[in-house]
């Protein structure tokens, strides 16, 4: 039950707003005038007022003005207009009204809204609790968003391990937000008011790497115009994430090891160590444990960079942080944006709770994002949903139907002691498909096509001579 103040100086507005909300169980008081309004909305306590834009006295405008500037959070505030004309519609989401109602309206478009602010409140208010529970692990603009049993789990890790400088290597699949979290970890160390640098493997190219975190001399390679301090350098004092850090060459992890081990640098092309006073992060979306079984990452750099390991669960594992995570990436776009606040119908957030998320947060964020662009309603509907994303439209083909019709046809017909055979024709098909399309993904980047398709760099440049596929290399330097 919510507690509404209905400001209007038309009574016959006032008396069927009333008689609604008071039938939907909510608590409801009137004002006629400006004035009036002002008076009860700051001498009482409202969850959310009706505000005509036009009335004696004070305007719903001015009256927005002076509340919000009063009590940024106090009550969710909806202007009413007969008039609905751009500019009016314009300056109350802009003065920072909670939503922007046309006369004559309909009663359930009203009481859509009371729904709607009563949602709002208890996100609100579990984030507040969470903050306090968490001991106050936030900050603007690099919120970690979530009251899972999960991200609970990884507040209190970051909260244990932020002030020591233990490495730690963050876990999780693509999406999952592990810079927000090395963010996080540096934000509340003793090293906040250092650098914090993030640096991509997977975006370097390998004859690159070593140059690019531990510097270079003037004139140590071709290109090398001008001595660079290297990333370890401009982490000084700071935090230093290696991002990705599963797609390290092997033959640079030694170097790295020694590096974590001296905690010294010595660039390319000098002869001359380097101390360096450096926290370390790692990330990965990889099994490094298997890799160090499979050969393909050294044990010992492995135990250096995981001396505490924080996974961060895949969003499938934590779908009742949905609502949160969408009312807080619907605030900070309709900021960046510019657009209206839309909020999600309740079929909306089930059709969200219902996908599988292999993108993750990062998915969540683009499917949002769309969504609130393109609304055509005051709120986000099942329909915005499907309009944004391919969540809940079925699979076009399916796959195992085909290949078992492209096989018949292979199998029955004419074959010689020549042919490759039915197989092997499959296998080159699937894998060329395969491989162009992460090549098109990655922009031509091998490093990156490798990293799409989980296979070692090697095996894939071996598969695109095998195949004669044509790629379109990038330029030096490109991601």
């Amino acid at each position: 039950m919510s507690r509404i103040l209905i400001a209007d100086d038309e009574s016959s507005i006032r008396f069927v707003l009333k008689e609604a909300l008071e039938g939907a169980g909510h608590e409801v008081f009137e004002a006629a005038d400006g004035q009036e309004a002002r008076h009860r909305l700051v001498e009482e306590s409202f969850d959310l007022a009706f505000l005509d834009i036009r009335m004696p006295g004070v305007s719903g405008l001015d009256l927005l003005d002076e509340l919000r500037a009063r009590e940024p959070e106090g009550p969710l505030l909806v202007i009413m207009t007969a008039q609905n004309t751009f500019e009016n519609a314009v300056e109350a989401m802009k003065r920072g009204a909670f939503d922007y109602l046309t006369k004559p309206f309909d009663l359930a478009q009203a009481e859509a809204l009371v729904e709607k602010a009563e949602r709002l409140r208890g996100l609100r208010s579990e984030v507040t609790k969470l903050r306090r529970e968490v001991g106050g692990l936030f900050r603007g603009g690099e919120l970690l968003v979530g009251r899972s049993a999960p991200m609970v789990e990884t507040f209190k890790t970051i909260g244990r391990v932020a002030m020591s400088d233990a490495s730690v290597l963050i876990l999780g699949e693509s999406g999952t937000g592990k810079e927000l979290v090395a963010r996080a970890l540096h934000y509340h160390s003793r090293r906040r008011e250092a650098p914090f640098v993030a640096v991509n493997m997977s975006a370097i190219p390998s004859e690159l790497i070593e140059a690019e975190l531990f510097g270079h001399e003037r004139g140590a390679f071709t290109g090398a115009l001008q001595a660079r301090p290297g990333r370890f350098r401009d982490a000084e004092g700071g935090t230093l994430l290696l991002d990705e850090i599963g797609d390290l060459p092997l033959a640079l992890q030694a170097k790295l090891l020694r590096v974590v081990q001296e905690r010294e640098v010595t660039p390319v092309g000098s002869t001359k160590a380097i101390p360096i006073d450096v926290r370390i992060l790692s990330a990965t979306h990889y099994d490094l444990e298997k890799a160090v079984g499979e050969g393909s990452f050294r044990e010992d750099l492995y135990f250096r960079l995981n001396v505490v390991p924080l996974r961060i669960a895949p969003l499938r594992e934590r779908t009742e942080d949905i609502p949160m995570l969408v009312e807080h990436f619907v605030e900070r776009f309709s900021r960046e944006l510019g657009v209206p606040k839309h909020w999600p119908t309740e079929g909306a957030l089930r059709l969200l709770s219902a996908h599988a998320w292999p993108g993750n947060v990062r998915e969540l964020e683009n499917v949002t994002k769309r969504a609130l662009v393109l609304a055509t309603g005051d709120l986000i509907t099942e329909e915005d949903i499907q309009s944004a994303t391919e969540l809940a439209r079925p699979r076009p083909t399916d796959w195992t139907q085909l290949v078992r019709d492209e096989l018949a046809t292979a199998l029955e017909g004419p074959s010689s002691a020549s042919d490759q055979g039915p197989y092997w024709q499959f296998v080159e098909r699937l894998e060329r498909v395969i491989i162009s399309e992460a090549l098109a993904r990655s922009g031509g980047n091998q490093i990156q096509a490798a990293r799409l398709l989980g296979i070692n760099r090697n095996t894939l440049r071996r598969k695109i001579l095998e195949l004669e596929i044509v790629t379109h290399e990038p330029r030096s330097g490109s991601d």
